[in-house]
Order: structure tokens, then C-alpha cells, then sequence
């Protein structure tokens, strides 16, 4: 496995893992269909959640939420009205949420932020 792809793998676990400490309830991961991949699919009480994880080592290339452009958040929107087709049990009110996760490496421990509606 190449080492980006490593990197994004181990961002999403941790976004995985915040989430679900942070009370959301885990309902899928790397859901793919089509129109691309939800990296991970939540339950925020009544609310669905698609969130959408970001993973640097550093900053060097900017804040990673930084790369959720408008075309990324189009397709996301996209993305989320193919789940909820595919799921019609869960429908319910939903949104689009981004997690930056920063792994620094060394002894510093990742730095994981979260933005609740975005676009």
C-alpha cells in the first residue's frame, strides 16, 4: 500500500474512532457507488451524518480542510442523496460534516478537528 493511502486509512480510522467516542453511532465506512466513496456514514441522534475525512502529515500543503473544495462538496451532496436511495429504512434529516485529521508522527499525537454542515 502506498504510503498516502496509508496515511488516508489511518486518518479515517481515527475519524472513525473520534466520532464514536464523540456519541455518533458508526453506520458505514468507505461506501462506494458510481458517483465515488462517503468515507464515513453516521448517526448523530435522528441525524444522518456524511462526513468527508482529510489526513496530512503536515501542514506544508495547507490545512486539510482546505482540500474540501466546492466541487468535492457538489459530489458529496450527490453522494449522500445515492446512500440514502440505496437505504430508505434510514432516511431521515442528514447533513454533510468534514474531520481534518493532522498526523504528525514522531511522539505527537494526531490533532483531529471536526466541522459540523458544511457547505
Amino acid at each position: 500500500m502506498k504510503a498516502k493511502d496509508l496515511l488516508g486509512r489511518n486518518g479515517e480510522e481515527l475519524a472513525a474512532r473520534y466520532l464514536s467516542s464523540a456519541g455518533y453511532e458508526v453506520l458505514e465506512r468507505n461506501w462506494r457507488c458510481r458517483q465515488g466513496e462517503i468515507d464515513v456514514v453516521a448517526r448523530d441522534g435522528s441525524t444522518l451524518v456524511i462526513a468527508e475525512v482529510k489526513t496530512r502529515s503536515s501542514l506544508d500543503y495547507g490545512h486539510p480542510f482546505e482540500a474540501v473544495s466546492a466541487a468535492k462538496l457538489a459530489r458529496l451532496y450527490l453522494l449522500a442523496a445515492a446512500w440514502t436511495r440505496d437505504h430508505p429504512a434510514a432516511r431521515s434529516s442528514w447533513r454533510v460534516d468534514a474531520v481534518s485529521v493532522l498526523l504528525p508522527g514522531g511522539n505527537q499525537p494526531p490533532v483531529i478537528e471536526h466541522l459540523k454542515g458544511i457547505g
